[in-house]
Formats: structure tokens, sequence, C-alpha cells
């Protein structure tokens, strides 16, 4: 067991995949979780902290806190995105975005689609130094990512649990997704309404899909490959039916990819790199390549196909 869950991974894949989820925690701030702000506004006594904030000491958000957190952890963010102090930075963040949550989910709502990203937060504080596209292995790197993986895996199957255990069967057969699509549907979920069998046959297809989560681990890597490719499917298809998204949730999923094949900034190097490279050919040329370059004092040069001609008799 402890071999599995430290099977060493490429530094480069956690270097990208640490990149991704602290861009993405800037993202979040501003755009996707900046309602939060909001609640600095809020009177103390509505606020109800989740277990985590009644067994740890987070204070009671005030206007003064949750600025506070909002501009440090942009400035953390940024700096871990960056791969300078991993561990700082990363540690920084990780509390930080903790308190976030709790500000965010402790007034009523809770949301489910956070809990990979808390724990891919924690673990990549856990490792140093990482570079992009360094093929070196590294049992740290491997764990942290499979922590996040485990995370992800228990995101679906925990899901499909409490849909069992406080709706029970009715969950699979009652109109549970039509019930979705009314209060949040589009186009393309308005028009499933039309198909009330087809929207029972998803919910039993999406109980059975989390419920047969764990065996991604046991899959081959080409399969998971596929499985993890099916998942993001299913995101996107509800998205487009009842506009849930589950971002953080698809940032933190990453960690089953070989992320360090993807390295946009090494390409935008190299597209540079030819660019400069083939205009100052062409400014050293004089011309296109392969063309003739004339000399002043030499005859006429005759291009390719121009046939030779004799000279007139004076």
């Amino acid at each position: 067991m402890a071999r599995w869950l430290t099977a060493p991974v490429p530094l480069g894949r956690l270097a990208a995949f640490r990149t991704l989820v602290y861009l993405f925690v800037i993202g979040d701030l501003l755009h996707f979780t900046s309602w939060v702000r909001g609640h600095a506004d809020l009177p103390g006594e509505l606020y109800r902290p989740l277990l985590v904030g009644r067994l740890l000491p987070f204070p009671t958000p005030t206007p003064a806190l949750v600025y506070g957190v909002f501009a440090a952890l942009l400035l953390a963010a940024a700096v871990a995105a960056t791969g300078r102090l991993p561990r700082l930075a990363g540690g920084a963040v990780a509390l930080l975005y903790l308190q976030w949550m709790l500000i965010a989910m402790s007034y009523g709502k809770v949301d489910h689609d956070r809990f990979g990203l808390l724990v891919a937060l924690a673990v990549l504080a856990t490792v140093g130094r990482a570079r992009h596209g360094d093929p070196t292995r590294s049992e740290a790197a491997g764990w942290a990512l499979r922590a996040t993986q485990l995370a992800v895996v228990a995101t679906y199957f925990l899901a499909s649990w409490a849909k069992l255990r406080y709706g029970g069967l009715d969950w699979i057969t009652s109109a549970t997704l039509t019930w979705a699509i009314i209060r949040r549907g589009t186009v393309l979920g308005d028009a499933l309404l039309g198909a009330p069998w087809l929207l029972i046959a998803g919910q039993a297809g999406i109980v059975a899909f989390e419920l047969l989560s764990p065996l991604l681990f046991v899959l081959r890597e080409r399969w998971r490959y596929a499985a993890v490719g099916f998942l993001y499917s299913f995101h996107l298809v509800s998205f487009a039916a009842i506009t849930i998204s589950f971002l953080p949730h698809l940032v933190a999923m990453t960690s089953f990819l070989p992320l360090e094949r993807v390295r946009p900034v090494e390409w935008v190097r190299r597209w540079w790199r030819r660019r400069r490279s083939g205009g100052a050919g062409q400014r050293a040329g004089g011309g296109a390549a392969g063309q003739p370059v004339p000399v002043p004092g030499d005859p006429p040069v005759r291009g390719p196909g121009e046939r030779a001609h004799r000279a007139d008799p004076q």
C-alpha cells in the first residue's frame, strides 16, 4: 500500500499541476467566489461554522478578516504559482483558502466540489521545488498527486452514498433531474424534460458510475485516461443542462493526467525562437531563402529556370 501511495511521478507533472491549481485559486477569488466578500457585511450571529471551523480556532468573519484573507490569498497564490517558496507560499495558500471556504460555506449552503481542491492545496505544500518538464521521478510528488486523486474519487463515491442514504432508491426513480432542470435548466435541459425516462436512466447512471469510481485506480493507463475523459464529458453535459460546472473538482481531477506533456510556456518560447530566427535569416540573406543575392559590380545573376542567351553581335 505504501508503495502504491508514493508511486513516483515526474516532477514536471507536479510542477504543472501546482501552477494550474494556484492560478485557479486566483481566478476563483476574482470571479467564481468573488461573492464571498459580501459576507464581510453580515452580522456575526449568522455565522454557523462548519465542523472544521468549530474544531480549529478560526475567527468569526469581520470586514477586516474577509478583506485581509482575500488580499493575502491573492498574493500567496501568485507567489506559489511561480514555483517559488513552494512550502511557505503553498502552506499559506492552503490555510488561507480553507479560511476563505469557511467564510463562504458557513452561512447555509455547502458545496462539495471543493474537497479535492482543498486536499490538493494541503499536499502541494509538502513538496519542494519542481521545474516544468523535469523528468526526475519523485515519491513526494507521487504522494501529493495520489492524495488528490483519492479525494477526487471520494467526492464521487461519497456523493452516491449520500444520495442513497438520504434519498434512497427514490433518488433514482423519482423526478430528481426534472426538478433540477426546472430550477436552473437551459435549452438543452428543457429539451430533456420531454423524455422523463431518459432522465431516470441518467439518474441511475450517475449513481452507478459514482459507486464504481474507485475502479479508476485499477484500470490500465489507457482505460484510466478514457474513464477520466468520460468524467469530464459528464460534467460538460451537466453544465450544458443545469449550469453546474464543478470547476474546482475538475481542476483537482487533472491529477490523473500526464500534465508534464503540456508545456504552453515552452511552446511559446519555441515559436518565438523560430519566428526570430526566421526573421534574422531574411535580414541577413536580403531575401527569401534560396534566392541569389546581387552584389554591386557583378553581372546579373539568372534566377532559377531562366535560359542563357547569347549576346547580340555588335
